[in-house]
């Protein structure tokens, strides 16, 4: 059984996990200017309308990316 190691922020070794769906998803990364009193009112709402499956999204990305960080 393989584990992967996650990012520096979290320690903890995950069993496989399998991929049994992949759904095209197009989206964009703006670079965005606006005051900090916006960016935290934008921060707030997101983590509002942020769901679970968002956040093991983000998650299985960080660790793929920190994964091939370490083997280069």
């Amino acid at each position: 059984m393989t584990t992967m190691k996650t990012s520096k922020k979290c320690d903890d070794s995950l069993p496989v996990i399998k991929v049994v769906k992949e759904t095209k998803v197009t989206c964009y990364d703006w670079e965005l200017e606006m005051d900090d009193d916006t960016f935290a009112m934008m921060v707030k709402w997101g983590k509002e309308e942020a769901t679970d499956k968002d956040f093991v999204n983000i998650a299985i990305k960080a660790g793929i990316q920190h994964l091939l960080e370490d083997e280069s």
